[in-house]
């Protein structure tokens, strides 16, 4: 029993994590109908970003304010010097094409700077269980990790529901056209998702390279895999779906990594995801009705 209890806070723990970062693929999604490819690769950036600045300050909080601003800046990159010139009424696969591409020049750019070396990342707070929490196995930075998903969680539902900001963005995503005949500039909306998106993505991307193998040109690659998933198993369209799906997917890893060995976790995953798009192609919390209305 004690077994399972640490394995399915560890599951949730992680799970939080992929969910932020799948947050940011359906901000993308819901602003742009963009699957960002290149997503790992941008937060893998941001976050090397935050390596140099806690080598240089000895602060991971400057670290971590610096990958926020850097994913901010990279995402605002991306869709103004790349994505914005990309045409999908000519080819659905352009913007795919266009993603992979920056994809492989962010890594390529990043590995002829800092090689293809794993770098420790400091965490703020402990990763040893709490003692005066018995049988829970859960750690401090556990809990740091959770409140800065739940932050982002509830900062995101505030500004999308209570926010004139966030109400631009949403018309912005769901009929572009029609908000610039009501005075919203798109274009500036679609940007601010990108930033948005980037942002989260770099936080997901920092709260999970720590506990991982290190900080690597590649070490977002199997993060963006699992967050991919964990959004089409949502619904693209879905932020619900997103946070659920990752505490859930999450959950899932952790057992059949405990249980049955870390090389299944990945096949797992994907027979979770084939059988979503199986019996429920749009996912399962995706808004059907109200984009076919």
């Amino acid at each position: 029993m004690e077994r399972f209890i640490f394995l399915t806070v560890d599951g949730l723990a992680r799970g939080a994590v992929y969910a932020a970062f799948a947050l940011s693929l359906v901000l993308i999604w819901r602003a742009a109908r963009i699957v960002n490819f290149s997503q790992g690769a941008m937060a893998m950036a941001a976050t090397y970003v935050a390596f140099v600045v806690t080598s240089l300050t000895g602060n991971y909080w400057a670290g971590l304010a610096a990958a926020l601003v850097g994913g901010a800046l990279i995402g605002a990159a991306v869709e103004r010097g790349v994505m914005q010139f990309v045409d999908d009424r000519i080819n659905p696969l352009n913007s795919v094409i266009a993603a992979l591409g920056v994809l492989l020049i962010i890594q390529s750019v990043v590995g002829m700077l800092f090689g293809n070396t794993f770098y420790p990342m400091v965490t703020p707070f402990s990763q040893d269980p709490l003692p005066w929490l018995p049988g829970l196995t859960i750690s401090a930075y556990d809990l740091f990790v959770f409140a800065c998903v739940a932050f982002v969680v509830v900062g995101l539902a505030l500004l999308f529901g209570k926010t004139n900001i966030g109400l631009r963005m949403r018309a912005a995503a769901f009929s572009p056209d029609l908000a610039r005949l009501l005075g919203v500039r798109s274009s500036r909306m679609i940007t601010l998702g990108w930033m948005l998106a980037s942002a989260i993505s770099a936080l997901a991307a920092l709260l999970v390279i720590p506990t991982e193998m290190g900080l690597n040109p590649h070490s977002t690659d199997l993060v963006f895999v699992y967050a991919f998933a964990i959004a089409v198993v949502g619904g693209l369209d879905s932020a619900p779906g997103a946070v659920l799906g990752g505490l859930a997917v999450g959950v899932l890893l952790s057992w059949v990594s405990g249980y049955l060995g870390a090389t299944l976790s990945p096949v797992a995953v994907l027979v979770l995801l084939l059988a979503v798009l199986l019996i429920k192609p749009g996912g399962i919390f995706s808004a059907t009705k109200e984009r076919t209305a």
